[in-house]
């Protein structure tokens, strides 16, 4: 099970961050600093998993952020590399090569795809077509108040 997700840039600052386990604000804030800080410092020669009190942080960096998850002990750590280049490729679809600026922008967007992506810390979505479109029409609702409005 995936715990959370975080995404942070080069200078720590979280862009996103999803919580699927219960966790105070004060946790929250402990659990990003710490994760940060060991992400960021790691040298980039070593593996991309740290095991992490009784989790592991498994992250990836594209460009300029680091994609993070944090799962259970037991959980595959390979299938959780992957669902995180899933996250990114979808990314990538829906926002035509993402950068940070799209996040910081866009950022309800970015959530509206892990959530159709993973529920409750698991892999709900496999197809990316099938992301893409969920989230395009949500766009598609989103943009209809506004067309109703400039009616009037």
């Amino acid at each position: 099970m995936i715990h959370f997700v975080l995404l942070l840039n080069r200078q720590g600052k979280t862009r996103l961050a999803k919580w699927f386990s219960t966790y105070t604000a004060k946790q929250r804030a402990r659990f990003s600093r710490e994760v940060s800080t060991l992400v960021l410092n790691r040298n980039a020669r070593y593996c991309n998993i740290i095991e992490w009190k009784e989790h592991k942080l498994i992250y990836k960096r594209y460009a300029s952020l680091y994609f993070v998850a944090c799962v259970d002990w037991n959980d595959n750590e390979l299938v959780t590399l992957e669902t995180i280049h899933h996250f990114v490729e979808i990314l990538d679809k829906y926002f035509g090569n993402v950068c940070e600026l799209d996040l910081i922008f866009n950022f309800h967007k970015a959530y509206f795809v892990l959530d159709e992506l993973i529920a409750t810390g698991e892999l709900q979505e496999s197809s990316k077509n099938a992301v893409l479109r969920c989230v395009a029409q949500q766009d598609v609702l989103q943009e209809a108040p506004h067309e109703n409005k400039a009616e009037l």
